[in-house]
């Protein structure tokens, strides 16, 4: 696809365009950006659920030229609105879940508590439900589809629709958690229990790497040991090690891709980053990656000669200034960079 003749690259972004001041249409274009503000789960930091609005907006500001990438924006790049009614399920949700996180998710008994956790699931599951049938029409139309949640709970039902599709895809999870909890705190569908999601409910995923991860129950490493390597996990403390004592983050990289197969989903949080660049996620943890590590990941499993089937970007949480948004913006790009340079 040829970009308008009337479209330069190099001038500033209007204020009506669309995501990275592109011209394109959802017909148009070869990228979808699908938008999900819901942070129902949220038990820290709050905020996510304004987090694909504040990417948008940050995303005008990004370079359309990319040194490594060229001009990924020629195939098309478009942006689906944001649904009211997965803003309003959040907006319901998000009380009735305050009820259970201020009980640590105990149940006390009471009629109250059981009918707000049952509430906040219902709801969890329309927006998968949802999410999903985005997902898979847009796959049905061969768009490639780039999620931007709330939480790191939005996107399951996209990969789920992903791996209808691709049987036999593995996950890359760049993130500071395991997401490996059952029913944190009573949701079935918390933000920390994606991966376990993902794994335990979709058999056509094949295989789970992990990067990044520093901050996790015994349960999860447990669930790690015992999944038969179905589950390869790169703790952030050992590869910092290793890095410590010598050995490259190129060497590394190599290691972290042997174990993913032919076609490859990248679900990332942002906080898989060094808290630096995302001081206002919901759950910042000291350690993580640099932007240019993510980047150099990208880039060698781009060149790997794996197919990026999908792609997601959750977590991020604006603040005063554009700074996380920003940050989020530019995961994203490269993210979607790299996916078109593998569609063969």
């Amino acid at each position: 696809m040829t970009k308008p003749s009337t479209f330069d690259p190099s001038a500033a972004a209007s204020p009506d365009s669309g995501i990275y001041g592109l011209p394109y249409s959802v017909d148009e274009a070869r990228v979808i950006v699908l938008p999900v503000p819901y942070a129902a789960t949220t038990s820290y930091g709050g905020g996510a659920e304004d987090g694909p609005a504040a990417l948008v907006e940050a995303s005008r500001q990004v370079d359309l030229f990319d040194l490594d990438l060229k001009r990924p924006y020629e195939a098309g790049i478009a942006l689906l609105h944001e649904a009211a009614h997965v803003r309003a399920w959040h907006d319901e949700a998000r009380p009735h879940a305050s009820v259970v996180i201020a009980n640590a998710g105990v149940d006390d008994g009471t009629p109250a508590f059981k009918e707000a956790l049952h509430r906040v699931n219902e709801l969890s599951h329309r927006v998968n439900e949802d999410t999903y049938e985005h997902a898979r029409e847009l796959l049905s139309r061969n768009k490639l589809v780039a999620l931007v949640g709330g939480d790191h709970a939005t996107p399951y039902g996209a990969i789920r629709a992903h791996a209808e599709v691709h049987p036999g895809m593995g996950v890359l999870h760049i993130d500071a958690h395991a997401d490996l909890r059952v029913a944190y705190e009573g949701f079935t569908w918390s933000h920390a229990s994606i991966m376990h999601n993902v794994m335990e409910r979709l058999d056509k995923v094949a295989k789970l790497v992990q990067v990044g991860i520093r901050d996790f129950s015994e349960d999860e490493y447990q669930a790690i040991k015992e999944s038969k390597d179905r589950i390869v996990t790169h703790f952030d403390s050992n590869l910092a090690r290793r890095r410590f004592t010598g050995e490259t983050w190129g060497k590394q990289v190599a290691t972290i891709l042997e174990d993913l197969p032919a076609k490859v989903y990248v679900s990332f949080d942002i906080d898989g980053l060094d808290p630096a660049l995302c001081p206002r996620t919901g759950t910042p943890v000291p350690g993580g990656l640099s932007f240019q590590e993510v980047v150099y990941l990208l880039h060698a499993l781009s060149d790997s000669g794996r197919t990026i089937v999908g792609v997601d970007v959750n977590e991020v949480v604006p603040g005063e200034s554009e700074w996380d948004a920003n940050v989020g913006a530019r995961v994203l790009y490269k993210l979607i960079g790299n996916m078109l340079k593998t569609q063969r």
